[in-house]
């Protein structure tokens, strides 16, 4: 199987198993759940999603609030630096502050692109196009390249919507479709207000009420929301029959540690169809339905 073919399976497995948490979730909710430690599904499958939890702002523009900025590109962008010695602090001059603030970034440091090691979160910070390493690099061996990467967050499911201007406390926006609109507006006593407001969510867009341009909500708006997981990328140097795996290009699965077991029995599933193999594709088929049999019990 080809890194084309293995990305593209990926890809489909990963969103496969994704998808099913919400349908899951909902199953969940509706059936009593033991308060045992670590035994709780409700929490669990929460906890698989919150890898995917996210907060933005909204901007305001012709009477409407935007969904929260992402950097939705198709691809990952990168930028490469060389280092020098004894500096901690360098400035990026093709990835933007805009991608940056939306979307997920990475840092590698090694010899060269090709050997460059990914570095954890906590020895980095990212702030607009300035990079600050916690220890500043020696600019020879195998700190002599850096590598940043910024991969696209692209927007899934709207959670909860949030107001808050100056001193004053937080507000959750009450979410209403147009027929309950209709109605809250048309008495005095249900008319949202900055204490009460309310929302509509039509075409990727946010219209609050109040809405009046002087005393109604434009701005201090903030959406909690579930991003799509991000496409597993396999990626490589080499020719047509030998592949050499390059980290600092690709992109690991986002699926909790958990989703190992399934992750890999539906590659297979895929991987045997893809080689035109029947008994690959049962063997596999028979272990996923027996997992989903288990997780539903």
């Amino acid at each position: 199987m080809t890194p084309l073919e293995f990305n593209k399976i990926g890809t489909q497995t990963q969103l496969e198993i994704f998808e099913t948490y919400f349908d899951s979730l909902n199953q969940q909710i509706r059936i009593p759940q033991t308060n045992t430690d670590y035994a709780d599904r409700v929490v669990s499958l929460d906890e698989k999603i919150s890898i995917f939890k996210t907060t933005g702002s909204c901007a305001y523009a012709s009477g409407q609030f935007s969904l929260p900025a992402q950097y939705s590109g198709a691809t990952t962008v990168s930028e490469g630096i060389n280092a020098t010695a004894n500096t901690s602090v360098y400035t990026l001059t093709t990835i933007t502050a805009a991608q940056v603030a939306a979307g997920i970034s990475s840092v590698f440091i090694g010899a060269d692109v090709a050997n460059a090691v990914e570095i954890a979160s906590s020895a980095y910070t990212l702030s607009g196009t300035t990079l600050t390493l916690a220890t500043a690099t020696s600019g020879a061996g195998n700190q002599a390249f850096i590598q940043i990467q910024v991969t696209p967050k692209q927007f899934y499911r709207l959670g909860v919507v949030t107001h808050q201007s100056g001193a004053l406390p937080f507000h959750e926006l009450q979410r209403v479709d147009k027929g309950e609109l209709y109605h809250l507006l048309s008495s005095n006593l249900t008319k949202p207000s900055k204490s009460y407001p309310i929302y509509t969510y039509e075409n990727n867009k946010l219209t609050v009420y109040p809405n009046d341009p002087v005393t109604g909500i434009i701005s201090g708006l903030q959406a909690n929301y579930i991003r799509k997981p991000l496409n597993p990328l396999w990626f490589f140097t080499g020719g047509t029959t030998q592949y050499v795996y390059q980290a600092s290009a690709s992109q690991n699965f986002e699926l909790h540690a958990c989703e190992q077991t399934e992750l890999i029995l539906k590659i297979l599933l895929y991987a045997g169809v893809v080689v035109k193999s029947p008994e690959i594709v049962q063997v596999a088929a028979n272990q996923v339905a027996l997992e989903n049999i288990n997780q539903q019990r």
